[in-house]
């Protein structure tokens, strides 16, 4: 067994699938948590508990019979989200969901209303919310540096190669791109500036002819009145995406790029570069700009996360994505894919401005 801190916290993973992985290997090297058990049916995860010399179990039932958790993250395939996630739940462990926190609104109401009855800690992974890219942006918009919001634009393009697509549950509705990747973006967007209440949306699964999209544009309006557009495919070579451009994980290959750019009335701001542009002096479009480069901001969004998970657990902090927050961006992704499928306009309804009662208020409902 590997050796950990006698006072860290044993933490399970349900689901050793590329997530469930990364996770494992994170909770490997991390000072507060340890890796206690490894839960998937499969031979893969099997093999996975062997070479980390953890105990592994084909189903979580009879992990949580082990008695080993601490806490859990579940990493599993969207479709067994609910059953997953409602038995850590029913066990009182304190559980880290990997997005979408659910398939439906439904589903993920039921799920939230679960937790909140059991008063057990429910986390969503949008793990770029700990990212210090992402949160020194936050402070740069709300601190007004960028005067009022306008306009952003984000793209998530890049190439997935086709053993990615063994997986029959990725080439069907709920495995493309907008669920899998592009939700990421939809929360960095709310989570710098506030709530989107309208979407438009057009999509198309003309590359690889699966039931699920490979490609859609979209376009957003937010409740402060800025408009943005993003862009996400899985089909394309391109550099421009998040995961590439900011060099969260060891095993993509950063690119000296840019993925998204916020527009305000005083300033722009490019991510994840940090690079802020405003005029020298004279406004106007003929004058001079200047731009002012951050120092670089390092650090893995997904070792904090496991801190945060550990504080969370022990009622430290509350958490920084709980699930009613990852429940509205699901509704923004969803509202996507019902504006790309009706060709109309939707509007996200039943959304509430969490920063109005400071980060993390509402989950602390």
């Amino acid at each position: 067994m590997p050796s950990h801190a006698s006072d860290s916290l044993g933490v399970a993973l349900i689901g050793a699938g590329a997530i469930g992985r990364m996770h494992a290997e994170r909770c490997l090297r991390h000072p507060d948590v340890h890796l206690a058990a490894i839960a998937d049916p499969t031979d893969a995860g099997r093999v996975l508990a062997a070479a980390l010399d953890v105990p592994w179990f084909a189903g979580h039932q009879e992990l949580f019979d082990s008695k080993r958790v601490g806490a859990a993250i579940v990493a599993t395939p969207n479709a067994t989200h609910l059953k997953v996630r409602l038995d850590c739940i029913a066990q009182r462990v304190p559980v880290l969901i990997e997005k979408p926190i659910a398939g439906t609104l439904a589903d993920g109401a039921a799920l939230c209303d679960a937790a909140d009855a059991a008063g057990v800690p429910l986390l969503v992974a949008h793990h770029r919310r700990h990212n210090p890219i992402q949160r020194r942006a936050r402070e740069l918009v709300e601190g007004g540096m960028l005067g009022r919001p306008v306009a952003v634009n984000g793209m998530a393009t890049w190439l997935k190669p086709d053993s990615y697509f063994e997986l029959a549950w990725r080439r069907l509705p709920g495995g493309g791109p907008v669920l899998i990747n592009l939700i990421h973006d939809i929360d960095q967007l709310r989570f710098m500036l506030g709530e989107i209440v309208e979407v438009q949306a057009l999509a198309s699964n003309a590359v690889r002819g699966f039931e699920v999209e490979d490609t859609a544009a979209v376009v957003l309006r937010f409740a402060n009145g800025a408009l943005g557009t993003l862009v996400v495919t899985d089909a394309a070579v391109a550099p421009w995406n998040w995961d590439l451009a900011a060099g969260e994980a060891a095993h993509y290959v950063q690119q000296p790029v840019d993925s998204m750019y916020v527009c305000g009335t005083e300033a722009s701001l490019t991510l994840p570069r940090l690079e802020l542009w405003r005029y020298a002096g004279r406004r106007g479009w003929q004058e001079e700009m200047v731009v002012q480069r951050s120092a670089p901001h390092v650090g893995d969004p997904y070792h904090t996360q496991l801190a945060h998970l550990r504080a969370v657990a022990e009622g430290r902090e509350a958490p920084l994505c709980c699930g009613r927050d990852g429940l509205n961006t699901l509704r923004v992704a969803l509202a996507v894919l019902q504006a790309a499928r009706t060709r109309r306009p939707v509007t996200v309804v039943d959304l509430r401005d969490l920063r109005e009662a400071g980060e993390g208020a509402a989950c602390r409902a």
